[in-house]
């Protein structure tokens, strides 16, 4: 169940969305129509004919409701029916000349309304807007087929997002305090002021654009490759994005003559645990510390290259 917070923020949104469209208002768009009745049209007029069983289904509609609405858009000019030849107890739907002429000035008002909308914005807003609208969609849209996850090597922003994304997550799911931000911190901007491409890398984990997973390989010296900062995004677990990070640092310190991956972590992470155990780590070491508030079992395993 997600936090009561989340829900609440959640309503809060869609509460100013309505208002925003104007979707309460008797009238859209200042025109004859409902919202509903706006909507039946647009999906009328979307097709080379449709049925009112399928106007049902893709718009949720109860079928009385729905048939009110095409008796007056018949009796208005606005669609036709002739018979289904696949059901002879259904019919098909079309818009007429007129149909067409009402969708149109729909559809002319509606980009005045949000134009209108974006034109009160600043430079670059608007599309801010719209990938947040598109990043909304991708998530709770069950139709929406989102793209697979991709493996890139880091960018300018990226290692702020490590940071801030970390600190944030392990402060929620564990308690650790803003020490353990502060551990992150410092290996990351460690990472970026000595940064050495030939024998160091950065992995992140990117999903229809957003930020999911990273990993980071450091030079720890004397042949040793140090495995740091594995991370996935709660909503991206389960889809094999950690092991395929390890995979990429195990590889990459091979390529470059490593003789062993060494890494730092705490017994509570089962998750990762398990895929370095998997990947053929072995522990070494293991101690009790509260470093980070609460106490924990910090461990050092190694894979011998």
């Amino acid at each position: 169940m997600p936090d009561s917070s989340l829900i609440d923020a959640a309503r809060d949104f869609n509460r100013f969305y309505t208002n925003f469209l104007g979707v309460l208002n008797k009238a859209y768009l200042d025109s004859p129509f409902t919202l509903t009745d706006a909507r039946v049209l647009f999906e009328i007029g979307a097709h080379d004919g449709i049925s009112a069983v399928a106007l049902v289904r893709d718009l949720h509609l109860d079928p009385a409701y729905l048939s009110r609405i095409l008796k007056r858009f018949r009796s208005d000019g606005l669609i036709e029916t002739k018979a289904d030849p696949a059901d002879l107890r259904s019919q098909i739907i079309t818009v007429t000349g007129k149909g067409g002429e009402q969708l149109q000035e729909l559809g002319r008002r509606s980009n005045v309304q949000i134009a209108e909308r974006f034109d009160a914005l600043a430079l670059g807003e608007s599309q801010i807007v719209v990938n947040a609208m598109q990043t909304i969609r991708s998530l709770l849209d069950p139709g929406v087929k989102r793209s697979p996850a991709v493996i890139r090597a880091h960018r300018p922003g990226d290692i702020g997002w490590i940071v801030q994304s970390q600190g944030k997550a392990y402060a929620e799911e564990y308690g650790w305090d803003m020490r353990f931000e502060g551990l992150v911190a410092e290996v990351a901007g460690k990472f970026l002021a000595t940064f050495d491409p030939a024998m160091e890398y950065c992995w992140i984990a990117e999903r229809n654009g957003i930020n999911v997973g990273s990993i980071l390989v450091t030079n720890g010296g004397d042949g040793v490759a140090k495995l740091r900062l594995l991370y996935v995004e709660e909503a991206a677990r389960g889809l094999g994005l950690g092991k395929t990070l390890v995979d990429e640092c195990i590889r990459f310190a091979r390529a470059k003559g490593y003789r062993q991956t060494s890494l730092w972590t705490n017994d509570v992470l089962h998750a990762a645990r398990s895929i370095y155990v998997k990947a053929g780590f072995r522990l070494v070491s293991e101690e009790r510390h509260r470093m980070f508030g609460p106490e924990e079992n910090g461990q050092t395993w190694v894979l011998d290259l």
